[in-house]
């Protein structure tokens, strides 16, 4: 391979064999660097002599591993040696000040950033000492988006840190076997969602392929030993007709392109997990499971190795891509085509140059000692490679709510793509699921901000046009001034870059409206909540509601509310539970006209103030365990429940027609009744539709009370099922399976 850095899934047992290793990775380096290198191995060893790991090998085989990794992805001096160093700030009696004294400013600098990633603080604020701020999910989630924030940060200020805590996150996979179970899952989970996605922004295919196998491993085992047994199962037929294909390739492609190198590749263990258990494929539906690679010097010879394949093999319709021309967010360039050979098994083929290899394997860090500034000592990196890091940065600074930003940065960081066009023939990626109104905002924001509605290929479509690859897409907007963006866009756009740009509108140009509109907010879920208060409680209960949100004044996080920043659905259980605690109440006060009393009924409903009495689920709605629920005291049927968002119950209990009859009702702790549930499944009328759906459900072992279907428009079906199930979490996971079946379009609870 020409210029291609050395693979890194090399294995060393002791620290003598890691040096070794190391140093045959080191010789495009000076005396020098080599020698700055083996001075850091010293130092880390003797910071780290007396310590093991949960191995109980020596501790040096961890920074010394993550040394090698680095090493092998073709990163500079300073890098190893913050990897060799990256621990001993934080686990040793080292100091930045002694790492700067003895190896630089630029090493110091990425192990302090190292370190700060490492030590992230639970945020707390003036109520911390509140058990209910202590609850373990918001303190991880608080922990997660500083984290998430902190490497974002250390990215911006030096790429090479988030490369050294990817390798290090590496090496910790390899060795996650030591944890405990519950542990290891946890750590799974965060690499899956947010290391392996950074990779892959990055470019760096081989630590993000091996972060998510071993990911998946750990996550879904029997999913990973099936896929591996069948792999291994078909691995020598398929090899002997990948090597035979090969061969013919080679051969042919000698007569124009005589350079042009040829190998196979296995796609990796996750992404044949997507294509099974995400798109509901079988083993035998994936046509890239194996694949021809073919490697040449420049791009005019690609495009004639394309014309040879297409001559010997027929291409598969719509499986060609140009990535050449229209690069992916991390610079990937390849040409893909997927073809059917004379045996009738498909496969796919890649052609790239040698240079657009070494991005594809290595991404940013193959590139780093090609375009070192001497005056810098840093890389010159095509800034388009990290504008994502900034842009990220960018999106999430008007959000205030933890779970908001974690939500959108892992989606932003792990979306698939499409392509789409202006009428000038400009390329903007978006990501997967992207709206017309989300290609306006890509453009600029003021495009996005006059936007009053779009063509995509010559016709006009609806404001929440789902854009597809190839589509060509034409914005019309208003000369009119002052027009701006709607507030319901903030729920029909995909991108964050979308949702910040049209908040920061509304922050900027609408202050009064917006608070005006949090305001009303407030007032319309404290009386859905049954929270009442006094002129002379209010005020001080909303300010310190205020003041934990980081809002200077209530005006403040009334506009907040009013523009998007905070979602107040999300605060309103702390709400509740600080308006208990003022109160005094063990729950909220509702009208009544009896005692209060709490009682159990067979259903599993308790109904404060009524003792034995008759329950009778409301059929416009069909509760379940986990929706907020209110009882309605029927004339000799008992208490009828609703849920409390249903069309029959007013959003003001006091202004009813007769508010004595509507009372506090919820679930019991430990309810073990199933519930009748029924789905409209909205799908394209194909022949097996129905079959794949009821033989989901009977995968799912539930048992179907009802099926029907009628015709819909435009070639549609409607599916009604009524199953039997223990609640939201449950129907939750039913709806996510049904989803994944082909031609299932939409999928919507009803009350029937």
């Amino acid at each position: 391979m020409k210029n291609v850095p050395k693979a890194f899934d090399d294995e060393f047992k002791t620290p003598e064999e890691g040096c070794n290793l190391l140093v045959s990775l080191l010789g495009d380096f000076d005396d020098a660097d080599r020698k700055a290198i083996k001075k850091a191995y010293d130092f880390a060893f003797e910071a780290h002599k007396n310590q093991t790991r949960l191995s109980g090998e020596p501790y040096i085989m961890h920074p010394l591993a993550v040394a090698v990794i680095i090493a092998s992805l073709g990163m500079d001096s300073a890098s190893i040696i913050a990897a060799m160093l990256h621990d001993t700030v934080e686990d040793t009696g080292v100091t930045i000040e002694d790492i700067k004294e003895n190896f630089g400013e630029t090493a110091a600098e990425l192990v302090d950033g190292l370190t700060k990633i490492k030590n992230v603080p639970t945020k707390t604020d003036e109520a911390s000492d509140d058990p209910v701020w202590l609850d373990p999910t918001r303190v991880k989630q608080q922990q997660q988006a500083e984290n998430i924030r902190k490497m974002l940060l250390a990215m911006n200020k030096d790429i090479r840190v988030i490369i050294v805590k990817l390798a290090d996150r590496l090496h910790n996979m390899r060795t996650l076997m030591y944890k405990e179970e519950s542990r290891r899952r946890e750590i799974a989970l965060e690499t899956i969602e947010i290391y392996a996605p950074i990779a892959h922004r990055l470019g760096i295919r081989p630590i993000k392929d091996e972060l998510e196998d071993l990911s998946i491993s750990y996550l879904d085992p029997v999913a990973y030993k099936e896929i591996s047994e069948s792999l291994e199962n078909q691995s020598k037929t398929r090899m002997e007709f990948l090597e035979d294909i090969q061969d013919r390739i080679r051969i042919r492609a000698q007569e124009l392109v005589p350079d042009a190198q040829v190998s196979g590749r296995i796609k990796s263990a996750h992404g044949i997990y997507r294509k099974m258990y995400m798109q509901n494929k079988n083993f035998d539906q994936i046509y890239d499971i194996y694949a021809v690679r073919i490697i040449v010097n420049t791009v005019i010879d690609c495009y004639n190795c394309l014309g040879i394949i297409h001559d010997m093999f027929k291409p598969i319709p719509g499986r060609f891509k140009d990535y050449i021309s229209n690069p992916k967010a991390n610079m990937y360039q390849s040409l893909h085509t997927t073809v059917l050979g004379r045996e009738g098994i498909p496969f796919e083929v890649q052609i790239r140059t040698w240079e657009m290899h070494r991005t594809a394997e290595f991404g940013i860090a193959a590139h780093w000692k090609y375009k070192l500034n001497v005056d810098t000592g840093k890389s010159d990196i095509d800034e388009r490679r990290l504008s994502w890091v900034q842009q990220l940065l960018e999106n999430q600074k008007d959000s205030e709510d933890i779970e908001d930003i974690v939500s959108t940065i892992k989606s932003d960081l792990v979306t698939e793509e499409v392509y789409v066009f202006t009428p000038k023939g400009e390329v903007f990626p978006l990501p997967m699921g992207s709206t017309v109104i989300d290609f306006a905002y890509a453009i600029h924001s003021a495009v996005g901000n006059k936007m009053i509605g779009a063509k995509v290929d010559g016709r006009i479509v609806p404001i929440d046009y789902k854009v597809s690859t190839g589509e060509i897409i034409e914005i019309i907007t208003s000369s009119q001034q002052g027009k701006g963006p709607s507030r319901d866009w903030l729920n029909i756009v995909k991108t964050s870059q979308a949702k910040s740009k049209i908040r920061q509108w509304f922050k900027r140009e609408k202050r009064d409206e917006n608070i005006e509109t949090g305001k009303a907010e407030v007032e319309r879920e404290f009386r859905r909540s049954f929270i009442r208060l006094t002129e002379e409680e209010f005020t001080p209960f909303i300010e310190k509601i205020a003041a934990r949100q980081h809002c200077k004044s209530v005006e403040d996080f009334y506009a907040a509310i009013g523009y998007g920043g905070i979602s107040l659905v999300k605060l309103m259980p702390r709400i509740k539970e600080d308006y208990l605690k003022l109160t005094k109440l063990n729950e909220p006060p509702v009208i009544k006209t009896v005692p209060k009393k709490k009682t159990k009924s067979n259903e599993g409903v308790i109904v404060e103030g009524i003792d034995n009495c008759l329950i009778k689920f409301s059929r416009c709605c069909n509760p379940l365990p986990g929706d907020e629920i209110i009882g309605f005291i029927t004339r000799g049927h008992g208490v009828s429940i609703h849920t409390r968002n249903c069309t029959n119950v007013p959003k003001d209990i006091g202004e009813a027609q007769e508010p004595e009859r509507w009372v506090a009702a919820y679930w019991d702790k430990n309810i073990k009744e199933e519930f009748k549930c029924t789905l409209q499944i909205t799908g394209l009328n194909r022949i097996g539709l129905l079959a794949d759906i009821s033989g989901m459900l009977a995968n799912m072992h539930l048992g179907i009370n009802e099926l029907s279907t009628r015709p819909a428009k435009d070639g549609r079906v409607a599916i009604f099922v009524t199953v039997s199930l223990n609640g939201i979490e449950h129907l939750n996971t039913i709806v996510k399976k049904l989803e994944g079946i082909d031609g299932v379009l939409d999928i919507e609870r009803t009350g029937i």
